[in-house]
């Protein structure tokens, strides 16, 4: 590891605390409000369809994933379902926009270690509302110089966010559960970057692809950069 590291980022869902699992509850209990239309796990792909098909519109979040809902209530009825599909899909939404924040194992005690060594940042995608949310009630957000609410993950959003921390890319280092959106654009900068798998993943983040780089580290836990920091 680059011992010049001077600023570390961080993934906020699935790296810093739970997020997926909530969603696909709710994902769950939504095919299931649909089923006399459609079978459960063709309503899944319909909704994933809607969110991709929106996302540019829509951005992550659970905003847009109500919107995505409410949109394939009506294209998988034929316009014909009544409203109240439509007020339960939004009570859904609104339960996602209050669930407990559970921090990750170990990310408190890393947290700690690394406080007054490194410039410590949350970089993630998100609606900004929500994301503001559930940092407050984490209590992590004293840990952090600096929160960054991204519409979107790729190596330009990285070289944005680089350029106004005023770091070069080489005393930059990602940590996240998401190969496509924390690593491989991080690693196109010039950065460094180390993955932390998430037992469940949203589709859309998912990437199979062996990666080998000499920025890269494949980790267990988020502890366990504290070995080669």
């Amino acid at each position: 590891m680059n011992n010049h590291i001077t600023t570390i980022a961080f993934d906020a869902d699935d790296t810093l605390w739970v997020n997926e699992p909530y969603f696909q509850e709710a994902e769950k209990e939504f095919c299931i409000l649909l089923e006399d239309y459609l079978p459960q796990h063709s309503v899944s792909q319909e909704l994933f369809r809607t969110e991709m098909q929106n996302l540019h519109l829509y951005g992550y979040g659970v905003k847009g994933f109500i919107l995505c809902m409410i949109e394939t209530i009506s294209r998988v009825s034929n316009h014909t379902a009544p409203l109240s599909l439509v007020s339960k899909a939004i009570e859904l939404g609104h339960e996602l926009l209050q669930k407990p924040i559970i921090l990750l194992d170990g990310v408190t005690e890393t947290l700690e270690n690394l406080k007054g060594k490194y410039r410590l940042v949350v970089a993630t995608k998100g609606d900004l509302l929500d994301q503001e949310r559930k940092l407050r009630n984490s209590g992590l957000q004293d840990y952090f110089h600096h929160i960054e609410i991204m519409s979107d993950k790729k190596e330009s959003d990285y070289r944005k966010l680089l350029k106004h921390l005023d770091c070069q890319p080489e005393n930059f280092l990602m940590l996240g559960n998401s190969v496509k959106s924390d690593i491989l654009p991080v690693l196109e900068t010039g950065g460094f970057a180390a993955h932390i798998p998430y037992h469940v993943t949203w589709s859309h983040e998912q990437h199979d692809l062996n990666l080998e780089h000499e920025h890269f580290m494949e980790l267990k836990s988020i502890d366990e950069i504290l070995q080669y920091l």
